[in-house]
């Protein structure tokens, strides 16, 4: 398989050979030993009896007499009952499409039949493009809302913008002045939220808002009609989220992606960046009323009893685990599913708390009228290999032998895609935990087993010296080399300082912040996916001093905030743990920049929904922009590149996504995975798709912004496509 593959990309170097990367057509699974693990989530809160639908009654709020907590009396909205929700068709009113975040649209104008004739209807840009001090460093990832005749959005550092969804043309744009130095990894803006004031006026202002989280940490309300702040909401219009985080450093506490809004609550969390320090701002979850951006609860896992803000001079518990992707709500349930990452050092587990232990790698069901946890289920037990939970769950009406369960599926990093009862958190299928790997610089601390899904993984087999690969012989034989040198005991191999360490799936997924699209109407699941591992070491506290490893609160005196444009983890400082860590992601030799194993490197899968069984499983991407050196092949070589994007799904049988590093946009045919349209796009789609329509005729969008990190061009592209319009 490796001479094959290696010749393959031999051939799009025009190095010579023939031969040409075969589809990926079955999914393999680890062959790890299993058994089952008996415990799949935990209860925070007593049972509630159901109703007579099946799901649980709405709960009242709790008096606010506890220590810290919010003042009720102050909120603006009534949390008790159920709000209404928006239907996801001619609008795409949420980030996810519609309120259980499917990332479906039952649109069909645009099918298989006809998908062939898509042409750009329009192409709006933001003007968002990074200035000198922030090139290295873009990265937008959005995904526009569309309710009624327009489009709402915001460009990759958080200006707020309409524009017409027929024509493009501008409504209106608000900036919130956002400043370089707020940037942690990446300036990335996922995408807005949309809410109707139900005790408003037709007629009144911000009766319909546009609410978004900024990188430096604020929340932002404006007017969907006008763009104009909503006087009404925290200080004209913004609410500071550094309050009870403690001294504000840019760039260390950002929000990138869209809250979510249940019962009138906007929920949210934000990204701490990850590596730099032990004493990191808090993961707390809080939630504010939307009308009047006021505190409505706060949750620190590690401390349940503040309830509201800290006292003065104190924080919110700080290097928690955070939640830096999107949540999604329940409106009836009065649910807000949370997925969390792990605690603020990622790689070093021996400094951490028992709380951050139980809480961390879990997705949380926060009761939206209290703050307080219903349940959680984590899915990696102690995580020192980064392996959050960056998608955001997509909530079901699940079938089963006994009739639809409404249910949520979470997918993780390291490939298992789990169906948990969204009342109760239980799976509907056995969780089963592998014999875990021992060793490292902390084997008296970890786990002996790990969960795993019965119902459906993406990850493939363990790695093997005859997967090792290269773009020419002497770059396969120093991989090689590099495999011999690491430790690697398969899946969940412990980090190591002795040596290198071989981290596979890495920290990229399996799945990532794209998440998952399902299809109800054909009960099918569409997931794309990577498939490239991480080469890590542990670097000892004295060697990581003597590399002038500092946190970015001591860089920050030092260089005015400046944040070096470098990939997670290479070359994290982990201030207050033993180790700092040294992260080569994706695994790539050091002669060519190609990853050390063989291709495809991400694909896309679709998955009985009812069964978990694979129906197709495919390659994603061409080799037309990727080349050792950094040189393109230029190419169209299906060889499978690694994504960074979700999946859209219609009702017209096609399943729309970008997301590779060929910066292709694709449709693809939802019952055989064959890819029936493309179009190049003029920068990078690491971005989700939506679809609308408007007066009759669907429209395809995808922002084109391209990815610092996955390398791909820059832009600030809006791309919207239709049929023509004598096209039926």
């Amino acid at each position: 398989m490796a001479s094959r593959h290696l010749a393959t990309l031999t051939l799009a170097l025009g190095l010579g050979c023939v031969s040409a990367v075969p589809a990926v057509l079955a999914q393999q699974t680890s062959s790890d030993p299993v058994q089952d693990e008996p415990t799949t989530a935990q209860s925070q809160l007593p049972p509630v009896p159901a109703d007579e639908d099946g799901e649980r009654p709405a709960v009242s709020p709790g008096a606010a007499g506890e220590s810290g907590a919010a003042e009720t009396a102050d909120i603006g909205t009534d949390r008790s009952q159920p709000q209404a929700t928006q239907a996801v068709g001619a609008d795409w009113p949420y980030y996810g499409g519609g309120p259980k975040a499917q990332r479906y649209s039952p649109l069909d104008q645009i099918n298989t039949g006809n998908v062939g004739n898509l042409e750009r209807a329009f192409v709006y840009r933001t003007g968002d493009m990074p200035s000198e001090r922030a090139k290295g460093k873009y990265a937008w990832e959005g995904t526009p809302l569309k309710v009624g005749h327009s489009l709402y959005m915001c460009s990759a550092e958080n200006i707020l913008i309409s524009v017409d969804a027929a024509t493009g043309k501008e409504n209106w744009r608000y900036d919130p002045k956002v400043s370089d130095d707020a940037i942690p990894y990446s300036a990335s803006c996922r995408g807005v939220a949309y809410y109707v004031n139900p005790q408003a006026g037709d007629a009144a202002a911000c009766k319909t808002r546009i609410i978004e989280g900024t990188l430096d940490a604020r929340l932002i309300a404006v007017d969907a009609k006008t763009g104009e702040p909503c006087e009404d909401f925290g200080d004209n219009g913004a609410v500071s989220l550094w309050d009870g985080i403690g001294n504000k450093v840019p760039g260390w506490y950002a929000v990138t992606a869209p809250p979510a809004i249940v019962r009138g609550v906007i929920v949210t969390g934000a990204q701490v960046k990850d590596g730099e320090a032990e004493d990191a701002p808090s993961g707390v979850i809080r939630g504010y009323d939307a009308v009047t951006g006021k505190l409505a609860w706060a949750w620190d896992l590690a401390n349940p009893e503040l309830t509201g803000e800290p006292a003065d001079g104190e924080t919110y518990t700080r290097g928690t685990p955070n939640m830096w992707t999107a949540p999604v709500g329940d409106e009836k349930l009065g649910l807000v599913y949370l997925p969390l990452g792990n605690s603020s050092v990622d790689y070093y587990g021996g400094n951490r708390s028992d709380a951050e232990n139980e809480w961390a790698t879990s997705l949380v069901a926060l009761d939206v009228t209290t703050g307080k946890p219903a349940w959680h289920f984590q899915t990696v037990h102690y995580d020192l290999w980064d392996y959050d939970l960056g998608s955001q769950p997509t909530l079901v009406d699940f079938p089963t032998d006994k009739g639809k369960v409404p249910a949520v599926i979470l997918p993780s990093k390291q490939g298992d895609l789990y169906i948990l009862d969204r009342r109760t958190g239980e799976s509907l299928f056995p969780v089963k935990s592998v014999d875990a790997p021992s060793g490292g610089v902390e084997p008296e601390n970890l786990s002996p087993t790990q969960p795993t899904s019965a119902y459906h993984t993406l990850r493939k087999k363990r790695l093997t010296e005859k997967d090792m690969w290269g773009a020419t012989p002497l770059d396969q034989l120093w991989c090689r080399i590099q495999f011999r040198r690491a430790n690697y005991d398969g899946f969940f191999t412990p980090p190591s300082a002795d040596k290198p360490w071989i981290q596979y799936p890495g920290y990229n997924g399996g799945s990532d912040w794209g998440s998952v699209s399902v299809d109800p109407k054909n009960g099918i699941l569409i997931a794309n996916y990577n498939d490239v591992p991480n080469y890590n070491r542990l670097i000892a506290r004295k060697k990581a001093d003597e590399m002038g490893l500092k946190p970015i609160n001591e860089r920050a005196k030092e260089d005015n905030g400046s944040i070096p444009a470098k990939a997670e983890g290479a070359g994290d400082p982990q201030a207050g743990a033993p180790y700092a860590i040294d992260v080569n992601a994706g695994w790539r030799s050091s002669l060519t920049g190609m990853p050390c194993t063989e291709p495809p490197y991400g694909g896309i899968t679709a998955i009985d929904l009812a069964s978990g069984e694979t129906l197709w499983d495919e390659p994603l991407g061409e080799a037309l922009r990727n080349g050792p050196f950094g040189i393109a092949s230029r190419l169209p070589l299906t060889i499978g590149t690694p994504n960074n994007g979700g999946p859209l799904t219609t009702a017209g049988g096609l399943v729309f996504v970008a997301a590779a590093t060929d910066d292709l946009i694709r449709a693809i045919d939802v019952k055989t995975g064959k890819v029936v349209w493309q179009d190049q796009l003029p920068a990078g789609g690491q971005a989700t798709p939506m679809t609308y329509e408007v007066d009759g005729r669907q429209y395809l969008a995808i922002s084109a912004g391209g990815h610092h990190f996955m390398e791909t061009p820059v832009g600030d592209y809006l791309v919207v496509y239709a049929l023509p319009q004598n096209a039926s």
